[in-house]
């Protein structure tokens, strides 16, 4: 089970669509602490931000995904991750250092190369996704 008391690891992100580069960001959190929590921001049909304008996927299409793929690799949802809805955050601040970090983490180029915006692509190429 979750436990809410244990040290954890937050990914916060649009997610539009979860992918291999997501995965190996989830692996590398997972390893950290054992659990992590994967907030989904709000922003289907809307912007994310700056050049973050293309969100087709709804919460509940991407929380499935999410899903789908960790169970694939062998994660539970409900014990090794949580995954919440929260607003369409942009700003991330805080005041003092209160036993947190903020940590970018950098991969491989094969990694770094995957971009959602190329899939997306792909999909509506393909006919899976609506303009």
């Amino acid at each position: 089970m979750f436990d809410p008391k244990k040290p954890t690891v937050l990914l916060l992100g649009r997610w539009q669509p979860w992918h291999e580069g997501h995965l190996a960001l989830f692996k590398r959190a997972f390893a950290k602490t054992g659990q992590v929590v994967i907030q989904v921001r709000d922003v289907k049909d809307s912007s994310g931000g700056k050049g973050q304008n293309d969100n087709p996927f709804s919460f509940e299409e991407i929380s499935k995904d999410i899903q789908k793929k960790l169970l694939y690799h062998g994660y539970e949802f409900n014990k090794d991750y949580l995954i919440q809805l929260v607003p369409n955050i942009t700003n991330i601040t805080y005041g003092r250092g209160v036993g947190y970090k903020i940590e970018q983490e950098f991969f491989e180029s094969d990694i770094e190369s995957i971009s959602a915006t190329k899939i997306r692509a792909d999909l509506r190429n393909k006919g899976k996704l609506k303009e």
